[in-house]
């Protein structure tokens, strides 16, 4: 019996990371907030005058809430484009069932506009058409793939899972630090947290690592910098 030769193998693989977007932001936005809004409450209760044992509880009571309050915005928003998503899908399938035809020179139209010639765009269209219509119209009209699908649950679990593990960094300086010093060791640590952070998602969204780490840092201080002078002007130990 004749052997079949195996198909060649790319010998460049392509590293995409559009796969990665619905989690990763939302795990990139926790992460930074917990860091942030955390540190700034440590920050800003210290500058204060706070006892350590007001700054330890009022920081912890920033993660619970903070977490809870990440995964629930995640979940809703996230969900409301799910919402969209599912009620444009219905209407491309009610279309489907009532002008098939329509939606065939509609697609047709669609890879005209993208370069294909007449000919070849109704050849595409008819054999995207028979294979699974839905999914041709929900990619190329829509603009919907099974990649960048909205899913609430995991956005909401990535966000509150990131938030958690971001605000323990100024937990713990806040914690080990020595007493008058609570507010200049939580900003140094949580400074390099955050440079550390944004290289990291840059790094795993495949952007620039500096440029990433400069930006998240430089929102991370200014941040910080604002609940020390809040917690300054009112200067009032609890």
């Amino acid at each position: 019996m004749p052997r079949h030769r195996p198909l060649p193998t790319s010998r460049h693989p392509e590293l995409h990371r559009t796969n990665r977007v619905g989690w990763l932001r939302a795990a990139v936005l926790g992460a930074n907030d917990g860091i942030v809004s955390v540190a700034g409450i440590v920050v800003g209760v210290a500058a204060s005058g706070a006892s350590s044992e007001t700054i330890l509880m009022t920081g912890v009571a920033g993660v619970v809430a903070g977490a809870m309050s990440m995964a629930a915005g995640e979940y809703v928003s996230v969900q409301s484009q799910a919402d969209t998503e599912a009620a444009d899908l219905a209407i491309e399938k009610r279309e489907l069932r009532a002008e098939p035809g329509l939606e065939l020179a509609e697609l047709t139209q669609i890879y005209v506009q993208r370069g294909l010639e007449p000919a070849l765009a109704r050849q595409v269209a008819e054999q995207l058409t028979a294979h699974d219509a839905l999914a041709a119209h929900a990619r190329d009209e829509l603009g919907l793939t099974e990649e960048l699908r909205a899913r609430p649950l995991q956005a909401a679990l990535a966000s509150a899972a990131a938030f958690t593990v971001g605000a323990a960094l100024p937990i713990a300086a806040s914690v080990f630090a020595p007493a008058d010093r609570v507010a200049a060791v939580t900003t140094a640590v949580t400074l390099v947290g955050l440079l550390i952070s944004g290289g990291i998602a840059a790094r795993i969204g495949g952007a620039s690592i500096l440029r990433g780490a400069w930006r998240v840092g430089f929102w991370g201080a200014a941040a910080m910098a604002a609940a020390a002078l809040v917690g300054r002007l009112f200067n009032v130990a609890v």
